[in-house]
């Protein structure tokens, strides 16, 4: 079926009181087990691909774009695509022309007055091309293995009525909100503020957005999406998936050489895990 804007896949999330997974991906491999785990789950999907994976792929961004766009084309579930965490102004004005129908422009790490300049210009561009686009306020930590802020320091945290003045200064459609995950967790031992994600709900008119959900268990996804969490961000839990089974595969077969049969190995691991947490938040109600 036709790609499905991101937007309409979170507003119809929150219509019916759970979240959309949004699912990081880095090669074909990873795009084939997104959306064959979401057909399998029979739920919509996000396909997202980071300024990281970009650079990953060096630099160029419509290879991988026009092959999840292929790939989302043939799927029976609906599929977005979202071009998550840009800081370059360059690859955010190559997302619509790459099939994104959303972006996250990531200007956290600046302080306050920049990341809102910053954030309002970015909105009103993306705007202008039809984008929904989500931002972040505070800060989540731990990309690019920087450490993560400790709980306590100033600005680790969404304050709720900050979060309000910047979403209706800045004019973003979602809000990424720093509520205790850390990004690239490869353990799943994070604890959420849950009070905190309820002020915010209460306190604002937009989805929020929970990044670094690798790290966080189960029980606190459920209990996150019940306080307002509408989509959920997931990237190092499918490379967890994939490196343990090709790791395993290779193990047992230490003369394999065709990449095929450890990649459908390691394909079928992430399809797997896509699936599981796809009825996971499908469950979970606000």
């Amino acid at each position: 079926m036709p790609l499905v804007p991101t937007g309409d896949l979170v507003a119809a999330a929150a219509a019916a009181h759970c979240a959309v997974a949004a699912f990081n991906v880095v090669t074909l491999e990873h795009v084939e087990a997104v959306v064959a785990g979401a057909e399998s789950a029979a739920a919509p999907v996000v396909l997202q691909v980071s300024e990281n994976a970009v650079k990953f792929r060096r630099g160029r961004l419509h290879p991988l774009a026009r092959a999840a766009v292929a790939v989302a084309e043939r799927a029976a579930v609906p599929v977005g695509l979202h071009l998550d965490h840009v800081q370059s102004d360059d690859l955010l004005r190559q997302a619509a022309d790459a099939g994104f129908s959303s972006v996250m422009y990531d200007a956290a790490r600046l302080p306050y007055a920049e990341n809102l300049a910053a954030t309002r210009a970015a909105a009103d561009w993306a705007h202008a091309q039809g984008l929904w686009i989500e931002a972040e306020l505070g800060q989540v930590g731990g990309k690019n293995g920087e450490p993560p802020l400790d709980a306590h320091a100033p600005g680790a945290r969404t304050d709720p009525a900050e979060a309000r003045a910047f979403v209706a200064d800045s004019g973003v459609d979602a809000l990424a909100v720093a509520v205790g995950s850390t990004h690239a967790m490869t353990t799943r031992t994070a604890a959420l503020d849950h009070d905190l994600i309820k002020r915010l709900a209460a306190a604002l008119d937009v989805p929020l957005v929970l990044h670094g959900s690798s790290g966080v268990p189960d029980d606190e996804l459920t209990a996150a999406v019940t306080g307002g969490i509408t989509k959920v961000n997931i990237g190092t839990a499918l490379n967890i998936a994939f490196t343990g089974a090709v790791r395993e595969y290779l193990g047992a077969h230490p003369k394999a050489v065709d990449a095929r049969t450890y990649l459908a190995v390691g394909r079928e691991a992430m399809a797997r895990e896509v699936e599981r947490t796809v009825q996971l938040l499908g469950r979970a109600t606000s």
